[in-house]
């Protein structure tokens, strides 16, 4: 044989081993999913391996250059789902090397950039993640057309995770961000529906926000009360049955807790980078200490409330817990708001799952929660509130108790003993055990 073609047969194996060895190595994006929020989008890339990657910024317009190493162009941007009014588009171009793969977002103004790669976890492989933040935001009118605060009693709704991150997810696919929008929607209509309530929600679509952001809204919005809704999940099948959460001083007080936490902390590391985190603890921390006799009233509150929805919740679905559980959760830190997270139930479970995709037991669930609220409301208002305006104005009355006197009770609710006498049609002073009486205004 001609030593020219043996050597032309030897280059073309060569060339094709390296081509069929670039081909193996190179990695393949998955999946890219966008979150948008007020004022940043995160774009999340799940790659098949680690992947180096570089990248630069260009006007006029505004474009966002990214070059993935050693990466396939397979994938089919058209197939994103994009509702970030961030991004206009994105695309791909040729990139410098043949290996490579050059992804352009064409976006709709000028943003500040940041990518960092996140290791594999448990339930998440390799990712890169993309953050665009606005320097310039639109601003947020929240409830423009709603009532003064001081006539509502304001509850902020919080259903739990949504976007990138979709929670626990059940044996047959259920994602816990669903279950968790739906309840919280039901709730919000019945609390709208109640003249001196309003709802407000964390978020209304599948869109991400982290834990430490979710406790803002009760802040913004002086709330009285905080909600947030999730659906447990554990290790194995078995467990079933709802439980309700209260802020703990320290760690959790139960492995069920201590789970929770990781979990929430999870969450925190799909939305945001690491060191916002810290300084979101350091914040925290600093904030307990500042406001800790107010944070105090606000546990007891929360304890309060969180019994009398273990109460209602219980005539729909078994409990878990039958008394609230404490755990160090940052949706629960706002520091003035009674805050409780509300676990429906273990979407782990099979059973629990297919009850939590019948729209009727969600409605049940929502309409145990309504009623716990308006329960712990009508016994205790807000001052300023409608509510508290209502109960002022309705006529006071007092059932005697054995060695009570007309004098002692005029004493107690500071009113005229005359007074209290001509109100009930008395001449004496002489009342008799369980009579009662009532106590004028004025």
């Amino acid at each position: 044989m001609n030593k020219n073609v043996v050597a032309c047969k030897v280059v073309s194996l060569l060339l094709t081993f390296i081509v069929s060895f670039n081909s193996y190595a190179q990695s393949s994006i998955s999946d890219i999913r966008v979150s948008p929020s007020n004022d940043s989008t995160r774009i999340v890339v799940d790659v098949s391996k680690q992947t180096n990657f570089s990248y630069f910024s260009l006007q006029s317009p505004s474009r966002l250059v990214i070059d993935f190493k050693e990466t396939d162009r397979k994938f089919r941007f058209n197939s994103v789902n994009n509702s970030s009014n961030l991004i206009k588009k994105m695309r791909h171009s040729t990139p410098k090397l043949a290996s490579d793969m050059r992804m352009v977002i064409e976006l709709n103004k000028a943003v500040t950039t940041q990518i960092f790669s996140l290791q594999p976890s448990a339930d998440f492989g390799h990712r890169i993640v993309i953050d665009l933040t606005d320097p310039n935001p639109p601003s947020v009118v929240t409830n423009a057309a709603a009532p003064k605060r001081d006539k509502d009693i304001v509850v902020v709704i919080d259903a739990g995770h949504g976007g990138v991150d979709p929670g626990s997810i059940g044996p047959k696919g259920t994602y816990e961000k669903n279950i968790t929008l739906s309840i919280s929607k039901m709730l919000e209509k019945q609390i709208n529906d109640e003249p001196g309530l309003r709802a407000v929600m964390t978020r209304t679509g599948d869109y991400y926000i982290s834990p430490n952001d979710r406790p803002d809204f009760a802040t913004r919005e002086n709330a009285d009360l905080l909600v947030s809704i999730h659906a447990d999940a554990f290790t194995t099948p078995q467990p079933r049955g709802g439980s309700v959460w209260v802020l703990s001083k320290g760690r959790a007080d139960s492995e069920l807790g201590r789970l929770l936490e990781r979990t929430e902390r999870t969450s925190e590391l799909l939305g945001s980078a690491a060191d916002v985190i810290g300084d979101r603890d350091t914040e925290r921390y600093f904030a307990e200490t500042i406001f800790n006799m107010s944070m105090d009233l606000s546990r007891a509150s929360s304890y309060d409330i969180s019994n009398k929805v273990i109460k209602e919740m219980k005539k729909v679905t078994k409990m878990h817990k039958k008394i609230p559980q404490s755990a160090s959760l940052a949706v629960l830190t706002a520091p003035e708001t009674p805050s409780i997270l509300v676990e429906v139930g273990f979407i782990s479970n099979p059973q629990e799952e297919k009850n939590l995709n019948w729209q009727a037991y969600r409605q049940q669930l929502a309409d145990s929660l309504f009623k716990s609220i308006k329960l712990f409301f009508r016994n205790a208002p807000p001052e300023g509130t409608l509510w508290a305006q209502e109960r002022d104005n309705q006529p006071r009355t007092h059932k005697v108790r054995s060695g009570e006197s007309l004098s002692v009770i005029a004493k107690r609710y500071s009113v005229d003993l005359g007074k209290l006498r001509e109100a009930n049609n008395i001449r004496g002073d002489l009342v008799r055990i369980g009579q009662v009486l009532a106590i004028p205004s004025y």
